[in-house]
């Protein structure tokens, strides 16, 4: 119990060693980063919105328009396969979540069922099948339904949010912020921490748009002002500054989907010098534009974004090279934050900002002092109770502690986490939840010496007998902590990490370092008695 071979001794040195080795970048200043190594520079912890500074957003998904999208699409497949199956019908109505089809000939109801069950998508199972109908089809009388199942709303809830979550990732990489958090928050809203920005409303604008581009063709036969829209044309307005139309007559049939972009730039344009956005399509896009456009040369081609016309330009000659470039009187801002939408992808549905916060710099520089400070105080109060009550020994605990402290923000360091300030409080409770195993350890060690026993036999003793209650205590924290981190959100999980990781280095610190410095001490020293 108290031998320790060589090999033992170095690999705990060595422990100890690495831990303030990778500690080390979190004190170094930007310039000593940027001449280190990459893979060592980036091994920080990360401060937290509180800490930092920054804006805090809660977005919400809007769910009624995922399933919009879907009922809509479900109506114009109707319409095609029903066709295709020579299934008359009167009319064809879009409700909440799914579909009414009003047959000509009830007879044949059952042809129409088997028509729109080949609408539906299968959801659910594994690579080998075995997944579910999103559709309940079923007839009454002159009509036919077609209606989203529960299993199928939810699936694609969590698609939405999940697609979402991706595409606000990308669209915050693209604007350049450092270490933001983006995670999912319940079964619908996303939480986007953003240090270090004090200003949140061009991000705002950024998530706050579903960026959902097609190219359209614009029926120049029909009036936009008479107030009612063609059969399969819409009335969209014009989001082009400075021109005097306000609306387009745009049909509803979408000749190129802005899904197939594969990249956009802002620039200028050489002959007018106004910011334009440069856009690229991928193999089947330019196909889809080159034919569209070499069909419709003299007819104006809008291209909508959001269900406005940003442009609305007349093809002049065919566009075969997959390229095209937008112009709408773009200021250089404008220009950038659409080639970030268009890059970045379109939504799902809408984002809602339901929550916001701002922290200032300055109040997150006092969170970091404040807590900085507690910590200090905490470790200088833990150390002075410590020698006084256990002398040599008690210091040997405290050098511990300082260990212990070190090899948690190494940990913290190596998992680039987040610190927060609940996770401070955590370091903090932590140093008093770490002591306890070296209090039982001397409190034992004392007992047996006032037994009689020798100064090995008592330090024996003594370890041996507190080892199984440290197990105990910390192991009941850990499960805890582990229910704090799996049911909570945000901060209480910072704060459940970080005492974690204090209480199990702990067991290595105080009942294998502070050992080994004891039994060293004691082979040494060859004292008459403990100094407890």
């Amino acid at each position: 119990m108290l031998y320790f071979p060589r090999w033992k001794i170095f690999l705990i040195v060595a422990i100890c060693v690495l831990g303030a080795v990778v500690t080390l970048p979190n004190f170094l200043s930007r310039e000593t980063l940027a001449s280190l190594p990459g893979w060592y520079a980036h091994n920080r912890i990360n401060l937290g919105l509180d800490l930092r500074g920054g804006s805090h957003l809660l977005l919400e998904v809007d769910m009624g328009a995922v399933i919009r999208d879907r009922v809509e699409g479900l109506v114009d497949s109707a319409r095609t396969q029903l066709r295709t199956d020579n299934v008359g019908y009167t009319a064809i109505n879009a409700g909440e979540r799914g579909i009414t089809v009003q047959l000509r000939d009830p007879a044949q109801a059952d042809t129409a069922v088997r028509a729109l069950r080949q609408l539906a998508n299968t959801i659910g199972g594994g690579p080998l099948g075995g997944g579910q109908p999103d559709l309940e089809v079923a007839s009454s009388g002159g009509a036919v339904t077609a209606t989203l199942s529960e299993i199928a709303l939810r699936e694609r809830a969590t698609q939405a949010v999940e697609q979402s979550i991706e595409i606000v990732r990308r669209r915050i990489d693209e604007t350049g912020v450092n270490e933001p958090t983006i995670a999912r928050q319940g079964s619908d809203r996303i939480l986007v921490q953003l240090p270090g920005v004090e200003d949140p409303d061009r991000v705002k604008r950024l998530l706050g748009t579903t960026a959902k581009m097609t190219f359209r063709l614009v029926d120049v036969n029909a009036d936009p002002t008479a107030g009612r829209a063609p059969p399969g044309t819409d009335i969209l307005p014009s989001a082009e500054g400075g021109r005097t139309q306000t609306a387009y007559v745009i049909r509803k049939k979408v000749e190129v989907d802005g899904a197939n972009l594969t990249n956009a730039t802002a620039g200028n344009n050489p002959q007018t010098g106004e910011w334009v956005v440069n856009f690229e399509f991928d193999s089947i896009g330019a196909r889809r534009f080159a034919d569209v456009t070499r069909a419709n040369v003299g007819r104006p081609f809008a291209i909508v974004l959001d269900n406005k016309v940003i442009s609305a330009p007349v093809i002049r000659e065919p566009i075969t090279g997959g390229r095209g470039q937008i112009s709408g009187s773009f200021t250089a801002a404008d220009a950038n934050d659409l080639a970030v939408l268009l890059r970045a992808g379109a939504l799902p549905a809408p984002l809602k900002v339901i929550e916001e916060r701002t922290v200032g710099p300055d109040l997150g520089a006092d969170s970091i002092r404040a807590g900085l400070m507690s910590v200090v105080i905490g470790f200088v109060l833990v150390c002075v109770y410590m020698v006084a009550a256990y002398g040599l020994f008690g210091a040997f605990a405290c050098l511990a502690l300082f260990i212990n402290i070190l090899l948690t923000m190494a940990a913290l360091s190596m998992l680039n986490a987040t610190l927060t300030l609940p996770g401070i409080a955590g370091i903090l409770l932590s140093l008093g939840l770490s002591v306890d195993a070296n209090i039982l350890i001397n409190e034992r060690i004392r007992e047996e010496a006032r037994k009689g026993r020798g100064v090995f036999g008592a330090m024996e003793a003594g370890f041996g007998r507190a080892y199984s209650t440290i197990i105990d205590s910390n192991l009941t924290t850990v499960i805890k902590m582990a229910l704090l981190f799996i049911f909570g959100t945000g901060a209480i999980k910072g704060f459940s990490v970080t005492i974690s990781f204090g209480i199990l280095i702990s067991l290595f610190t105080a009942t294998v370092l502070v050992r080994l410095m004891m039994v060293s001490w004691v082979r040494n020293a060859r004292p008459a008695a403990l100094p407890v």
